[in-house]
This record gives C-alpha cells, sequence and structure tokens, in this order.
C-alpha cells in the first residue's frame, strides 16, 4: 500500500481512535507456493492495550482451508478498510481548469495489521479468547459464557479454532486529497456534502480534518 505523507496519520492516536470502532476486516495468509493467498473476512476484537502495537482475536470454523496455511506460515495480515468514496473527475478540476479534464480518484481510510498468528486449541482458553471477543461485540452478560465441555456453548468449542494475532507492525492510510489546491478542496467538501451518498459524511470528516492539519502546519 502506497502512504504519501499527506495521506499519513499526524500520530498513531488517530487510526487507533478509527480502528476501535471498526471491527471487520480480511485476513491474508500466504498460500503455499504457486498458489494465491487466503483471504478470510472475518469479525475481531482488536486491543490496544496488549503490547506494542496490540493484538487481535478472532475465530474460524475448524474445516476452513485455512489453517495449515497459517501454521506453515504464521505470519498474516489483517486489512481494514472503510469510509471509501469515488470522487467525480469535475470535483478535483481547479479553477481555471475544463471541468472534464479533471481526475477521478478514490478516497478511504486503510488500516493493516501485520500480525504472528498462534492458532488455539486448547478448550480452556479458546473459551477464555471467545469470551472476550463476544464481550467486545456484546457487553457483559447477553450472552452465557463460555465453558469447555459445559452447556451451552462448551460443545461447540471442538468445531471452532481461535486466532491468536500478536500486532508486529500497522500501517495507516487517510487517503483524503489533503494535498490538493485550496479550490479543489472547496469543491471536493462541497460536492460530498451535496452528493449524501453512502460513506460520503465519513469522507467529509475525514477530508475536513485532514485537511484542516495541513492548512496549520508551519
Amino acid at each position: 500500500m502506497l502512504i504519501h505523507p499527506w495521506d499519513e496519520p499526524p500520530e498513531d492516536r488517530v487510526w487507533r481512535e478509527w480502528l476501535a470502532e471498526h471491527d471487520f476486516g480480511e485476513l491474508a495468509v500466504n498460500g503455499a507456493p504457486g498458489e494465491p493467498p487466503f483471504v478470510q473476512p472475518l469479525h475481531f476484537a482488536y486491543d490496544p492495550a496488549a503490547g506494542a502495537h496490540g493484538e487481535v482475536i478472532t475465530h474460524l470454523a475448524r474445516p476452513n482451508p485455512l489453517w495449515p496455511a497459517v501454521q506453515a506460515r504464521p505470519t498474516v495480515l489483517l486489512s481494514v478498510v472503510d469510509d471509501y468514496v469515488f470522487v467525480p473527475g469535475p470535483w478535483q478540476a481547479p479553477d481555471g481548469t475544463p471541468p472534464e479534464h479533471g481526475v477521478p480518484t478514490s478516497f478511504y481510510t486503510a488500516v493493516q495489521l501485520t500480525c504472528e498468528a498462534r492458532v488455539v486449541d486448547d478448550a480452556q482458553e479458546k473459551a477464555a479468547l471467545l469470551d472476550r471477543q463476544v464481550t467486545h461485540f456484546q457487553g457483559e452478560g447477553v450472552s452465557e459464557p463460555v465453558r469447555a465441555g459445559e452447556p451451552p456453548f462448551g460443545r461447540m468449542l471442538p468445531g471452532i479454532r481461535v486466532l491468536h494475532l500478536e500486532v508486529s507492525a500497522v500501517r495507516a492510510k487517510f487517503k483524503y486529497a489533503a494535498h490538493k489546491p485550496e479550490d479543489v478542496k472547496e469543491r471536493t467538501a462541497a460536492g460530498l456534502r451535496a452528493r449524501g451518498a453512502a460513506h460520503d459524511a465519513e469522507a467529509l470528516a475525514h477530508h475536513t480534518r485532514h485537511r484542516a492539519r495541513l492548512d496549520t502546519r508551519p
């Protein structure tokens, strides 16, 4: 993923706050030589307080074909993308340029977590980690705790495997044209505001925030 200086978050707090509100992504795992990688959509729970970059808890069904690949190549990538919009070319045309000469582009936020994966099969540890993930989404007390060998969920534990992902590196990109001329920024903001399509409000908020950050640089 190419990250220009104007697309970088000013500090880790920015991507951490964004990731705290986004818990669905795609896990990429290297396949065997000559085979394509596995890409698995999944929900996950991210804990920023564990280690230097945090940790991720998730789980998948035992029959999932990616398990041998994870165990053979435990360095994996969790990719999270959202707040994406298409920006029409005329919005990007500077003043004095024909609108049809403007270059269309995409806006989006992307956070990529490089992780070392550990597959958890121990029933007790698996139950504890699964409870952490469920609590992240539902809060305490909504579902019965998972207890190995006990109802209502204990009998289901053999059918899943838990992934404990230790995050070793993070790459974050907020692509909202913060480097463009002021007239283009104004036109793009007005276009997002007027269009009001899916993700436009989120993209406008990012565009405004990162634009203001660059505008106030010494």
